[in-house]
């Protein structure tokens, strides 16, 4: 049964206006790369960045964190072709090439759509159907999202510096009226997740302690999921401080992952 809580409770009392940093972000895209766009509403485009390595190899899907854009990860993507996956990077509403306003419920929305639009990007360009989600810090949200109420096509998700807990928010905006069910609920999709799930998380993480991530394994506790926590690494240079263990254990989740998922094709 999929689980939809109302998040625009959220932007109602502020998140909107507080909880986004959209910055622009326009660039050629680097050889073996290539920019598309995803309409997720009327009006409404995404700005995505696809950097591929070989169509054969399982993509991954992935959801930036707050304040960066597609082109930030053209450096990155190199990491992930040596960890067995292309890239496709989507961006929010506001970010990068992406127009339109940001908000917490539309940026949960969004993902959904996002996904079901990728798919199609990926089949017409005749990529492997092995598929991950990832997210990102903020992105994380959009990940779990699609995780619990749009995992088809997926073989698992990866959480990076990520957090699944609203509860900072709902104190934060002072919610108290509304926030038992919206916490409830948003407990619950989390809880319903299925898919496996790999977590990395940075140990002096100073934006969303490792505690939060904690709590989030914890949430997953009916699914398959592993919790790599990289020494001395905070939000955001847990890339480059545990670049060895990081790729190889996104490698490693891919690969099993993969022939799982073959087994039971």
């Amino acid at each position: 049964m999929t689980t939809k809580p109302d998040y625009s409770v959220l932007d109602r009392a502020g998140a909107a206006s507080t909880a986004f940093y959209p910055r622009g972000g326009l660039s050629a895209p680097p050889a073996g790369a290539s920019d598309h766009s995803l309409r997720v509403a009327p009006g409404i485009e995404l700005g995505a960045r696809l950097y591929t390595s070989d169509p054969t190899l399982p993509t991954i899907i992935y959801f930036h964190g707050n304040g960066e854009v597609a082109s930030d990860h053209d450096d990155i993507a190199p990491m992930y072709f040596r960890a067995g996956a292309n890239l496709l990077v989507i961006e929010f509403r506001g970010y990068g090439t992406s127009n339109g306003t940001p908000t917490f419920a539309n940026l949960i929305s969004d993902a959904r759509t996002a996904a079901r639009l990728a798919h199609e990007l990926l089949d017409q360009r005749r990529f492997s159907p092995r598929r991950f989600v990832m997210g990102r810090s903020m992105g994380a949200h959009s990940a779990l999202e699609i995780a619990a109420n749009a995992p088809g096509g997926f073989l698992g998700v990866i959480l990076e510096s990520g957090a699944g807990n609203l509860r900072r928010w709902v104190e934060r905006l002072d919610l108290a009226a509304e926030a038992s069910r919206l916490l409830a609920e948003h407990e619950a999709k989390i809880r319903s997740i299925r898919l496996p799930v790999l977590m990395i998380h940075g140990e002096v993480d100073d934006l969303i302690p490792l505690d939060r991530a904690r709590e989030l394994y914890g949430m997953l506790d009916l699914t398959e999921r592993e919790l790599l926590v990289i020494p001395h690494a905070g939000h955001n240079d847990i890339v480059w401080i545990g670049q060895v263990p990081y790729f190889a254990a996104i490698g490693r989740f891919v690969a099993s992952a993969t022939v799982r998922g073959d087994a039971e094709a």
